[in-house]
């Protein structure tokens, strides 16, 4: 199911977040939630990918089961960090057949048993690299990214933070999801730098 339109209405917009459940149980209890929150009329509700897609079939399974037993639509994250290009096509392909409408293409944390984890080997080495991918290979998918107001942990400076933005956006990025943030001038700020570039 496609958000575009919704971002794009001239009311605020709510959306949600669930990382998947580790059990059926959880699954369950997720889907009575999402449900609940139904009645607050959410533009989207999104699924985490852990680190290095350690949740990769259970993100699926929860978008799948959103997808079918709610009317919320449901955007799953989808990290690269770690994946082939071949793993991101066959996701994309299952995010098809789910009749999935948009996802949130992000690089992703390496994983946590490899603290010292070497991107280069990477086929994406950044969220960029993942938005051109599926723009190449499927016009089928609204893609959104990522965005830090209060700056990523990993970037030197928020002008350096810029330019990965805009290469994001080059790269047929559809909408940006900020992060969590508690400031409401760093939002403004970073508001006012996404449109100067």
């Amino acid at each position: 199911m496609a958000i575009l339109s919704s971002l794009r209405a001239s009311r605020p917009t709510l959306s949600f977040e669930f990382f998947p459940p580790k059990n059926d149980l959880g699954s369950e209890e997720l889907l009575e939630t999402v449900n609940e929150l139904d009645k607050l009329d959410p533009a989207f509700v999104s699924v985490t990918y852990g680190a290095g897609g350690t949740t990769r079939e259970r993100t699926r399974e929860v978008v799948q089961r959103i997808i079918q037993d709610t009317n919320v639509p449901t955007i799953p994250h989808l990290t690269c960090v770690g994946h082939t290009k071949s793993e991101i096509s066959e996701i994309l392909s299952q995010y098809s057949a789910d009749q999935v409408g948009t996802i949130l293409a992000l690089r992703g944390d390496p994983p946590r048993d490899q603290p010292n984890y070497d991107r280069e080997g990477d086929d994406f080495k950044f969220a960029g690299d993942l938005v051109a991918f599926v723009k190449e290979n499927s016009n089928e998918f609204e893609v959104g990214v990522a965005g830090f107001p209060e700056g990523h942990p990993e970037t030197q400076n928020r002008l350096t933070e810029m330019d990965y933005f805009k290469s994001k956006i080059d790269q047929g990025a559809d909408y940006i999801c900020t992060q969590l943030f508690f400031d409401n001038h760093d939002f403004f700020d970073y508001r006012e730098r996404c449109n100067l570039v």
